[in-house]
This record gives structure tokens, sequence and C-alpha cells, in this order.
């Protein structure tokens, strides 16, 4: 049986007010994404690949075009609709990390969820984050701080804190820029595993060769327009 599309864009155009030039970020992208792929979407700077992630994550709207996440129509909502999207099926994962300084290691993968306020028990949540800590290597600095952690600990963090809300789609903007080459494998590597064991969906925008030579899938744009 074929998998089911968790991504389906059709058409998806953006366009940017730069003073009084519009600049047109994505002319007309089609992309259907399966559950469970690990994908990957490379292009030079400039090309689309943030802007089509933003809208892929519901953190921006397309000027035109149809989008599906998980079956639903996604593209039509307001910012309130969208937000309540992201909190229920997407993780995301920064090449800046984007952990909270003052929390500890603990505290930053159950933060998601703090916020989200769905009424799990303290006790269960604390179950779930030294689980996926364990998982992702980190076990032993729950009780750290971010600025006590390397680089490929803070992406693991990152990582983990993407998948505490159990999110259908995990998006990874850049997540090995800011990491060195053998931090980059290992980090490559667990995400292979997550996504191998876990079913996890994943995908990436990145220029990075490593992680697109580790794809099931690549895809290119240009221009703002998706290549075969």
């Amino acid at each position: 049986m074929a998998a089911q599309n968790l991504i389906e864009l059709k058409g998806i155009t953006k366009d940017y007010l730069l003073g009084k030039t519009q600049v047109s970020a994505l002319r007309g992208v089609d992309l259907n994404v399966s559950a469970g792929e690990f994908t990957v979407v490379t292009g030079p700077s400039g090309s689309g690949k943030t802007t089509l992630l933003n809208i892929i994550g519901c953190l921006d709207r397309a000027t035109s075009g149809l989008y599906q996440l998980d079956g639903e129509e996604v593209g039509d909502r307001d910012f309130d609709a969208l937000a309540e999207v992201r909190n229920r099926k997407i993780g995301f994962i920064f090449q800046s990390f984007n952990l909270i300084p003052v929390l500890d290691v603990a505290e930053n993968i159950e933060f998601p969820c703090v916020v989200r306020k769905d009424g799990e028990s303290k006790g269960a949540l604390r179950k779930r984050v030294e689980a996926l800590a364990e998982a992702v290597g980190l076990r032993p600095y729950l009780h750290h701080r971010p600025d006590e952690l390397s680089g490929g600990q803070r992406q693991r963090v990152a990582i983990a804190r993407a998948l505490i809300t159990q999110p259908r789609l995990v998006l990874a903007d850049e997540p090995t820029a800011n990491l060195d080459s053998g931090t980059s494998e290992q980090i490559i590597d667990l995400m292979l595993a997550l996504n191998r064991d876990k079913a996890v969906t994943f995908l990436f925008s990145t220029h990075d060769p490593r992680v697109v030579a580790h794809a099931r899938r690549a895809l290119r744009i240009q221009d703002g327009r998706m290549l075969e």
C-alpha cells in the first residue's frame, strides 16, 4: 500500500514587498512528501528554501496555492489557527539551536508541552523527557544549562525538544550549519535512526553535502521553482 501524503503543495507562490519592489520568493511550487520520508531540499542562498519551510511549518502563509498537511487544508487558515497546527503536528530544529539559556536540558526539552498545557501530568511528561534524552545521548546532562554543553549536545537538545510533542513532521533548517564535520555526522546518524525507529518524517533545508548524501530523497529549488 502506498504511503500517505503528509505534505501536499500545489501551485504555491509567495510574494514580498521589498520597498516598492515585489519579490517572488516561490513561483508555483508543487511538492508531495509521504509520511516517514527523510527528505532534503537544496539550493543556493535566496532560492526559496527557508520560505518554503516557513510555509510548510505554518510560520508564514503562501500568497496563493493549496497546502494540505496530514490531509487537512491549512493554507487558508488565520495565524491563530496556524499556531494550533504547529503545536499539534510540527517540530522544528534550527541551525542556531534556539534554546532558552536560563533553563536546563530537561526544561528546554519539555518547554513546548508546558506551553501547550494539554493536561499531561508533570511526572508523565518528565518520564518522556528522560526517555528522549536517553535516545539522543543526553541522559547525564538533564540538569546542565545550554552554556555548559557543546554545539553537538545543544543540537541534540533541540532534536529532543522537536520530538517531545510527538509531531507528525520535523522541519530542520540547516541543522548542521554550526557544527564541525564529526559532530554533523553524529547528528545526521541520530536523525536517521529516529526516522527509522520512530517513523518520524524529516524535511530539511541544507547546503551541507553530508546531509544530502544521507537523504533518502533530495529535491532542488532554484529561483523559487522546484526542479526535477
